[in-house]
């Protein structure tokens, strides 16, 4: 018979309960001396082990729907076991020869404790536990004449629960990313990266897959021990041969050593979305924790900050004329090539880029016309045009008056000569200021006199 027919109606009503925590914490406590306990546990040792409890951490208990003023007038202790046994999740049976009143756990409820463990545990990580025990039975299956199927069913198993193990660990990112985003400090985020991720996920699940990683010390092995049996025919046939057990129906020993591989294939493919999961949480936290850094100053982040803020609000239009009065569109840090938005080409522009481009050779109207620039002025001309500019040690092209044709020309063949070794003149180690000078757009470049060597 199934154990969920058993299952009394008000056993569920812990979970709606106010005191649900309390009396989860107190299952733990009685079941951790029931493992322990050769026999029972009589009332008077469950109504001790909740009174420690209580002693250390000072509980508070709040009333029950069900409870009566007579039941407030009860300890915290005898409050708590009285609930649990009304409720089904303990149980009495009284000893009429010793005269004690017993305490046991019903089976139904044990399953449910169970899973309030695992709720709670910090032991060995399931990814640890379930693939030494694929690599044990595996070995045992193929070592010990006296097994059967069975043993390699077992296996199989243990493979499906790892893959489950994992799956559920890579759901559950999500909610790491979306406690990401509900940080709005630098020091909040920086906590919850340090304290929530690292520790929840680096230390106990990811750390065991990458460092310590008990999966890659075991896979190879596992997979060599799975292509020796199935390249043995022989024992194969052995195999076959062996008495299946009570109720088991016969398989075939290839097709579940198949299913064994594959699940090692599928295991591989999801610690590699987790690998891509894990760089996605990093490459966010860092991109977050740069933004909460320079959210105030930085342009990007300001312009983040009127956006949210014009989006807000309930006069958008006139926010928009208002800001765009205001802002200054020319900045190169806005005008640059990592823009917001890229128009898509098409797909013929795609594939015309996939062409090796033919470089055509230039035109003698082309070479006469870059001759003519680079020989229309001499080198001493150049050098008296850096020096009938110079300011002092220093000749800054910002400075120049109205910039004309001839100047303009001057000061690009100006750069050319500087960037050669035998110049007498060499550029200054800054970044230089775009500047406008009549019709001309140019670097506002600063010449010095090159020390010799």
């Amino acid at each position: 018979m199934q154990l969920r027919f058993e299952i009394p109606d008000n056993f569920w009503s812990l979970f709606r309960s106010v005191n649900r925590d309390v009396y989860i914490e107190s299952l733990l406590c009685i079941n951790q001396e029931y493992e322990y306990s050769n026999y029972f546990l009589t009332r008077e040792m469950c109504l001790q082990i909740l009174s420690d409890m209580n002693a250390k951490k000072r509980i508070r208990l709040e009333r029950e729907e069900t409870e009566t003023d007579f039941d407030m007038l009860e300890t915290t202790a005898s409050r708590i076991l009285n609930w649990l046994v009304r409720s089904g999740w303990l149980k009495k049976i009284e000893d009429f020869a010793s005269m004690t009143t017993n305490i046991v756990i019903p089976d139904y409820a044990a399953v449910m404790i169970g899973a309030f463990e695992r709720l709670t545990s910090e032991d060995m990580e399931e990814t640890e536990i379930y693939i030494q025990n694929v690599y044990a039975t595996l070995y045992s299956f193929r070592n010990d004449p006296r097994v059967n199927l069975n043993m390699l069913r077992t296996a199989l198993i243990n493979t499906k629960k790892l893959n489950k193990a994992l799956q559920d660990m890579l759901h559950n990112m999500d909610r790491f990313f979306e406690r990401l985003l509900e940080k709005e400090t630098y020091e909040e985020l920086l906590q919850e990266h340090l304290e929530g991720y690292v520790e929840e996920v680096v230390r106990k699940k990811y750390h065991i897959l990458k460092t310590s990683d008990n999966f890659y010390i075991y896979k190879t092995d596992i997979k060599k021990c799975l292509r020796d049996m199935r390249d043995d025919d022989e024992w194969i046939g052995k195999i076959q041969e062996r008495p299946a057990a009570a109720g088991a129906e016969k398989e075939d020993v290839t097709d579940l050593l198949d299913q064994i591989e594959r699940g090692f294939d599928d295991i591989e493919h999801r610690i590699a979305n987790m690998d891509k999961e894990h760089s996605k949480y990093v490459r966010a936290t860092v991109t977050r924790l740069n933004y909460l850094l320079s959210g105030e100053t930085d342009t990007k982040g300001l312009i983040v900050q009127l956006l949210n803020r014009i989006s807000a609000s309930g006069r958008r239009e006139e926010m928009i004329r208002s800001a765009a009065e205001k802002m200054n569109l020319s900045l190169l840090e806005i005008l640059s090539e990592k823009s917001l938005y890229k128009r898509r080409k098409s797909r013929s522009d795609f594939i015309s880029q996939m062409e090796p481009e033919e470089e055509e050779d230039l035109g003698r109207e082309e070479v006469l016309r870059m001759n003519r620039i680079q020989m229309k002025y001499s080198r001493e001309q150049i050098e008296g045009f850096i020096r009938t500019h110079m300011n002092g040690d220093v000749m800054d092209a910002g400075k120049i008056g109205n910039m004309d044709e001839e100047a303009f020309e001057k000061l690009i063949l100006a750069y050319d000569y500087s960037t050669r070794k035998n110049s007498r003149f060499m550029l200054a180690e800054e970044e230089p200021e775009m500047i406008e000078n009549g019709k001309y757009r140019y670097p506002d470049l600063k010449f010095i006199q090159r020390r010799p060597e």
